[in-house]
């Protein structure tokens, strides 16, 4: 049977494949935050999010306890997807600024967002193991958006597995040995697609000023450029040169 993103999501949902992560979620999703203790938590694990014909995938590290764990949607309930989701609304992506809720009327625009790691982790940090156990869902995920042609890896690990998977679909970057920088940019086979690394949007990189709006902006400026066949002229390390 031919794979698509409804299989895709029902299976992604229903999987228990790391048990300390599903231990982890559903404590989280028992026990919950006081500020949301009347909320149903979601509690599983968060599939992407956008249209399928999208031109830009962005891709995080995994949901936030009380943000995407609790609501079931990617970056959708806290401070990392306000920052998001206010950038790509800036540059045409999302239809509006903040994502609170499934519900809330937020549509992406020629735009993908999902992450590496599917189950909120403890202390934020999935293992290697987990990482590898998720990586055939971003590889299905990515054979299925076959009109992208932006790819947005947010933070370190995110850039590190969507190298992975982007290699497994024969999108490798030309670069054979990428490196993560805050601004780098790739070109994948042959030069028409194109790979942008970003510090994560979490509350420790832009409360410290690691991560500025202006920082943040020049990478989707760049994206928009990129799908729009326009050049764009911003602070950036030309990595692939």
């Amino acid at each position: 049977m031919a794979d698509n993103m409804t299989n895709l999501r029902a299976q992604l949902i229903g999987c228990r494949a790391c048990s300390r992560l599903v231990e982890h979620r559903e404590e989280v999703a028992r026990e919950r935050r006081r500020a949301y203790r009347d909320q149903c938590y979601w509690g599983r694990p968060v599939p992407g999010f956008g249209p399928v014909r999208a031109r830009l995938v962005v891709v995080g590290l995994a949901p936030g306890a009380h943000g995407s764990n609790r609501t079931g949607r990617m970056f959708t309930g806290d401070a990392s997807g306000d920052f998001l989701y206010r950038t790509m609304h800036e540059f045409g992506f999302a239809s509006q600024s903040r994502a609170v809720s499934r519900s809330d009327g937020l549509r992406l625009i020629d735009a993908f967002v999902t992450a590496v790691a599917r189950c909120v982790p403890p202390a934020n940090k999935p293992t290697p193991e987990e990482l590898q156990r998720c990586g055939p869902f971003l590889r299905r995920e990515l054979l299925l958006l076959r009109a992208a042609r932006v790819y947005v890896a947010l933070g370190q690990i995110a850039f590190i597995r969507l190298c992975a998977g982007l290699s497994d679909i024969g999108r490798a970057p030309v670069s054979t040995r990428p490196r993560f920088m805050h601004g780098a940019e790739f070109t994948l086979d042959g030069g028409e697609h194109w790979l942008l690394a970003s510090y994560h949007p979490s509350r420790q990189n832009t409360q410290t000023g690691r991560l500025t709006r202006e920082m943040f902006g020049s990478v989707f400026r760049r994206a928009r450029a990129l799908i729009d066949g326009r050049s764009a002229t911003l602070s950036r390390v030309k990595a692939d040169s």
